[in-house]
């Protein structure tokens, strides 16, 4: 059966290509922009909420407001097609939501539906006068005629016009459905995956021409974690973080950002240089080509030039709460930088070990850069689970205590995610599930990463929400896929069974 198409004011609309066209000019839409309209054509003239929006188009992704805000921007940018002087068709309702207010006409093989054309009123009959009463003197009279007209004719007359105008709209549909049919490209398989401009994936590939690339590893992990949670928190972009999932497997990204240590052939083979290409999947063109030697002293302004090359290769302006998060990553000694992001990975990978290792590398990073107050907030957050995989004695959870309470303090730390990660599991572990997840869920709108929904999946579990708790650790594992996020959901703050919470999960692991 041919996909329906819809008539929305001037243009029609044609889902199966994500196509608009109007008076011969054509525009080709992201397939979520399509989506976007299509529900709204289905809504006309109702008030519909970004919550309503993000639920029935965004389903099953995670995205804030903003992400909304922008896709009605767009939309809007491309109805108008460069007329200023055109009328808008998506009008916003203040504090409600967004309205559809252009005529919505749905064409298929079936024919024809105008969802915004009021049905013709039915005038009720006169009510016949009581026995023996007597009739009114207009029931005598003849109903008024034009001259030369009888009320047969006219009849015929208005019959004839309204067939008209039915076959004519009737006709209007077909054509519409055969000049999309004509002009759409042949169908695709299922098998074949439509790429999403928007959406990146990040990766980091073996330096098998280096001999030390290992060691500097874990800096690359920091960085894709970095321009991951930053992105995914402040733009319109969603990154996967694919750095522990590294499957060769067709992806719907239109975008990949690859990290790779390389050598060049006149160099000695202990002199590794970090390449750092962002390529536009769409048409192979690369959009960003960076090579970095790293030392001890330049990692910091590595960091920071990757991040602006990354704002002008995307235009994406980096806001204000955003520059204040990458600053919290500036300690003055840049090998500290380093350090911490050896520290991070550790977090990342969960396990008791790692997470013994992380905290004594973050404690000669608190020694070595006092003012490095994000190096402090994330040794709290990593004692504290410490304590939840093995509980501590009274002097030693005296001790974590007094170092939760300075590090909530320290300046600027109670406004970001990992102040509210510390807390969310410090109220699980004392069962105070109704607080936990509102500390888990302030930490979400403060910064969308794959820890967050970790732990919003473990609160949903406390609360024997395990439909809820399935979606969140489902996010995480989008958000960055691989072992590591998968340790976290299976043994992060307490045990949790995959194939009972989560089975999709682990149905799709089974399938690799």
């Amino acid at each position: 059966m041919q996909q329906p198409v819809v008539l929305i004011g001037e243009w029609l609309v044609t889902p199966s290509i994500n196509q608009i066209s109007r008076q011969g000019r054509q525009l080709t839409l992201e397939p979520r922009l399509i989506d976007l309209l299509v529900y709204f054509a289905h809504h006309p003239d109702e008030v519909l909420s970004r919550d309503e929006l993000i639920d029935n188009v965004w389903t099953r992704n995670v995205v804030t407001s903003h992400v909304v805000t922008q896709s009605i921007s767009e939309l809007r940018k491309s109805l108008k097609d460069g007329d200023d002087s055109s009328p808008e068709y998506i009008v916003t309702v203040p504090k409600r939501g967004y309205k559809l207010t252009a005529t919505v006409i749905w064409c298929s093989e079936e024919g024809v539906e105008l969802t915004s054309t009021p049905p013709t009123p039915v005038l009720p009959l006169p009510e016949a006068p009581p026995p023996g009463a007597a009739l009114p003197a207009a029931a005598y009279a003849p109903a008024a005629e034009a001259p030369g007209q009888k009320p047969e004719k006219r009849k015929r007359i208005a019959t004839f016009w309204v067939w008209c105008l039915f076959l004519l709209a009737l006709g209007t549909c077909v054509a519409l459905v055969a000049l999309s049919t004509i002009s759409s490209h042949p169908p695709v398989t299922k098998t074949r995956l439509l790429l999403n401009p928007r959406d990146i994936d990040i990766r980091l590939m073996n330096g098998n021409s280096c001999n030390n690339w290992a060691s500097q590893r874990s800096y690359a992990v920091g960085l894709g974690s970095l321009i991951t949670t930053s992105l995914n928190t402040f733009s319109t972009f969603m990154v996967h973080d694919k750095t522990n999932y590294n499957i060769n497997e067709p992806s719907s990204s239109g975008k990949t950002l690859t990290i790779e240590f390389v050598n060049q052939r006149h160099y000695r083979a202990q002199q590794c240089f970090m390449s750092v290409q962002l390529v536009d999947n769409a048409d192979g063109s690369v959009m960003l080509d960076k090579r970095y030697f790293i030392t001890n002293d330049n990692q910091l302004s590595i960091q920071n030039d990757l991040m602006n090359s990354l704002s002008e290769s995307l235009t994406q302006p980096w806001p204000e709460r955003m520059q204040a998060m990458l600053k919290q990553f500036q300690p003055l000694q840049s090998m500290s930088l380093s350090h911490f992001y050896e520290a991070h990975q550790l977090l990342m990978n969960g396990d008791v070990d790692s997470l013994g290792k992380a905290s004594s590398i973050l404690d000669g990073i608190i020694k070595q850069s006092p003012e490095f107050t994000y190096a402090w907030a994330e040794k709290a957050l990593v004692d504290v689970l410490r304590h939840s995989q093995q509980p501590l004695d009274d002097k030693q959870l005296a001790d974590l205590y007094a170092e939760v309470n300075r590090v909530s303090e320290m300046p600027g730390i109670k406004a970001t995610s990992v102040f509210y990660q510390i807390k969310t599991i410090d109220l699980l572990g004392k069962g105070n599930v109704n607080g936990a997840y509102d500390a888990i869920n302030t930490g979400i709108d403060l910064e969308m990463s794959w820890l967050n929904y970790v732990l919003l999946g473990k609160v949903h579990e406390m609360k024997g929400e395990n439909r809820l708790a399935a979606d969140a650790y489902i996010t995480a594992f989008n958000l960055r896929p691989g072992e590591n996020t998968l340790y976290w959901i299976e043994n992060g703050v307490f045990q949790t069974s995959v194939t009972r919470v989560v089975p999709y999960l682990d149905n799709f692991l089974s399938s690799e």
